[in-house]
């Protein structure tokens, strides 16, 4: 009976992930025609004729299905040229937006990656594109078990899911080649810039975390750091430690 009951174990374990398994692939959209469609219109319309040219990215840009990444009630919204809730007070960012932080950190595809702020996990998507290793934060519970999931599904085998507060980075991967912050902060948090490498780059939105916000890129030299000014933008707040400071 032992033996039997053993065998039923393992049969009904079986079962139970392949049932899991089959939830996940229900969950998932198709890539369609229509959605690829789209999404080359996207390349080409908002992203290419505003100047973005590194083919690396424009290649990224065609090849990740954002409309996995956006609630399925957001699907005929998702390669249109704004922002679109995800749940969670979260937003993901303008494709445009994606494109410029992405060209704009110079990744040549052996970097070490840090993304603080993985919301729907897109950036992310579009990051490993590129880069040899992508580690990405995430501070809310319910984004994090979401897009974890949501990466493996999708064979992301290069980026690691981090759950915690990105205002101090991840020092077990540092140092950084490049670190992207996809939400507001009124400062440079003092832990990225420890975490990034000489010569490294980081990219973040930089300013009142409540208005409106200059898109900045930090290149460290030594224990110097350059600031270059982008554009301005507006990125929801960076929570966590950093709404709990002025400043350092």
């Amino acid at each position: 009976m032992e033996g039997i009951t053993v065998k039923l174990q393992i049969m009904l374990g079986l079962l139970i992930f392949l049932a899991t398994f089959a939830d996940v692939h229900a969950e998932m959209p198709s890539d369609s025609p229509r959605f690829q469609k789209a999404r080359q219109a996207m390349v080409d319309e908002q992203i290419r004729t505003r100047g973005i040219s590194d083919p690396k990215v424009l290649h990224a840009m065609e090849h990740v299905p954002r409309h996995f990444f956006v609630p399925p009630k957001m699907h005929s919204q998702a390669y249109a040229d704004h922002p679109l809730p995800i749940g969670e007070g979260q937003t993901i960012s303008q494709p445009y937006i994606v494109a410029l932080m992405t060209e704009s950190l110079m990744i040549k595809g052996f970097e070490n990656v840090l993304e603080i702020g993985t919301g729907s996990g897109y950036q992310a998507a579009v990051l490993s594109e590129l880069a040899h290793s992508v580690t990405t934060i995430e501070i809310k519970k319910k984004l994090f078990g979401k897009t974890s999931k949501l990466l493996t599904h999708l064979n992301y085998s290069n980026i690691t899911t981090v759950f915690g507060d990105g205002y101090y980075g991840w020092k077990a991967k540092s140092p950084y080649d490049c670190i992207m912050v996809t939400a507001a902060v009124n400062h440079i948090p003092h832990p990225l810039r420890q975490q990034l490498k000489d010569g490294g780059r980081l990219i973040l939105p930089l300013g009142n975390p409540f208005s409106y916000q200059n898109l900045v890129l930090v290149t460290k030299q030594g224990s110097k750091f350059f600031v270059q000014q982008i554009t301005g933008v507006l990125f929801v707040p960076l929570t966590g430690h950093a709404l709990e400071i002025q400043g350092e």
